[in-house]
């Protein structure tokens, strides 16, 4: 009887044995299947980063590549310009030496003043600077990789299962690839780190001030990418994100660095355009239907830091009056620029010019504007001053002081003015005050 009982409590462990190596045979086969679906799910991962960095790369030689066509472009031109001189004070100096030779002094007295007059012009054109290159061979770009060479090598698994029960999220993880920066503009990006068992209800995205002051708000909702408009240029924002579920507020992410633009690239805006106003060039070029004054203002919306840019005169009919200059964003859209107390401008003509705000006609200078001339608008809101250039000469004393608030660009002009706008520029050295 005992035998008996020792017999089926053997018999009992060799079954469970037995069901236990079937059970041990068949993890051997989810080992391997789920080796193949993790593997080609890291596969996956890491094929992703190496797409959004080939897609950076590419993203970064087309910077390289206008960098250098801008180069070569603005050397050749210098090339050109500086042999068609040449040529013409090659000529003239041989002209001069022939006429040296020229035995009849009455004849020589007869083109003398001519002469002299020709060659001073001539050596008039060779003005400072015209003989040194206007850009220099270095490319002044930097790429950083060490932040993100450092991020690469610590990529690794994280060990261990998520605890289960709900709780408060964990950190969102901001995704550099998808954060990036567009003149004053900042787009994030983020993903959630780690599931928790109450689902996410929202994320919360805080800026500081451009200045490494306080963060604010500035964006709650359920997306997991925001683009924040109307940023400092020249400016390096802290940016954080959080996230929120019906247990509470989570952690904040790991903080990421957005440069803005150091100068203002923008153009003519359709939206805030009088209809009256033409806008072509990829919104560069603006042309007027009216015989009257019709405001079209700039993307760009400016309330602190140093910014220039220019318009270039196209065409020129009729000695029409143009106004140029800054504006707030619900200035009148029907009348010359400056007409209102929310524009500052200078309007001019082909002979003189005046500076106006609220209908206040003042400083009168002489000298006007044709075709092909540029006027350039340098708006210095760290001494809350704007001032105006013609050709890069300035124009009239300081045209504006203490400036404060918000201001975009804004011209006005009729049917006999087309320009363009040249945005991008750095405040020329000969400009600044």
């Amino acid at each position: 009887c005992q035998l008996s009982q020792a017999l089926n409590g053997v018999s009992d462990k060799a079954k469970e044995a037995k069901e236990f190596l079937v059970q041990l045979k068949n993890m051997i086969q989810q080992i391997q299947e789920n080796g193949v679906e993790f593997e080609a799910c890291l596969v996956a991962q890491c094929d992703s980063l190496i797409e959004a960095l080939t897609r950076q790369k590419a993203k970064l030689l087309t910077k390289v590549t206008k960098e250098k066509e801008y180069k070569l472009k603005v050397v050749r031109d210098q090339i050109t310009h500086c042999t068609m001189k040449l040529r013409q004070t090659t000529g003239m100096m041989e002209y001069c030496l022939e006429v040296l030779k020229e035995n009849d002094p009455s004849g020589f007295l007869q083109i003398s003043d001519a002469l002299i007059k020709r060659v001073m012009s001539s050596q008039d054109q060779w003005v400072k600077g015209a003989l040194e290159p206007k850009v220099g061979p270095d490319f002044d770009l930097t790429l950083n990789t060490d932040s993100l060479m450092q991020t690469i090598l610590q990529l690794d698994f994280c060990q261990g299962k998520v605890e289960s029960g709900p709780s408060v999220p964990a950190a969102p993880l901001l995704q550099l690839e998808k954060c990036c920066t567009r003149n004053n503009s900042a787009t994030l990006g983020w993903r959630v780190s780690v599931p928790t068992g109450c689902p996410i209800e929202g994320y919360i995205l805080e800026l500081d001030d451009g200045n490494g002051g306080q963060y604010r708000e500035v964006y709650v909702g359920k997306e997991t990418v925001c683009t924040v408009d109307g940023l400092h240029f020249n400016s390096s924002y802290n940016a954080r994100v959080k996230a929120y579920n019906g247990i509470g507020v989570g952690p904040y992410s790991k903080t990421v660095v957005l440069k803005t633009s150091d100068v203002a690239w923008f153009t003519f805006d359709p939206t805030s355009a009088h209809r009256d106003i033409t806008l072509s060039n990829e919104n560069q070029t603006a042309t007027c239907s009216s015989y009257d004054d019709r405001v079209v203002l700039g993307t760009a919306a400016f309330s602190k830091g140093t910014h220039y840019w220019e318009v270039r005169i196209d065409r020129y009919d009729n000695h029409p009056d143009p106004a140029f200059g800054v504006a707030r964003i619900n200035t009148m859209k029907e009348m010359m620029l400056g007409k209102d107390d929310k524009a500052w401008a200078m309007y001019v003509d082909n002979n003189r010019s005046w500076f106006m705000h609220n209908n206040s006609h003042t400083n009168r200078a002489e000298g006007g504007i044709t075709k092909g001339s540029t006027v350039g608008i340098l708006l210095d809101l760290t001494k809350r001053t704007l001032t105006f250039f013609i050709n890069k000469e300035q124009h009239g004393p300081t045209a504006f002081e203490n400036l404060d608030g918000v201001f975009v660009p804004a011209v006005s002009l009729n049917r006999n003015v087309q320009v363009t706008l040249l945005t991008g520029l750095e405040v020329p050295k000969n400009l600044q005050q």
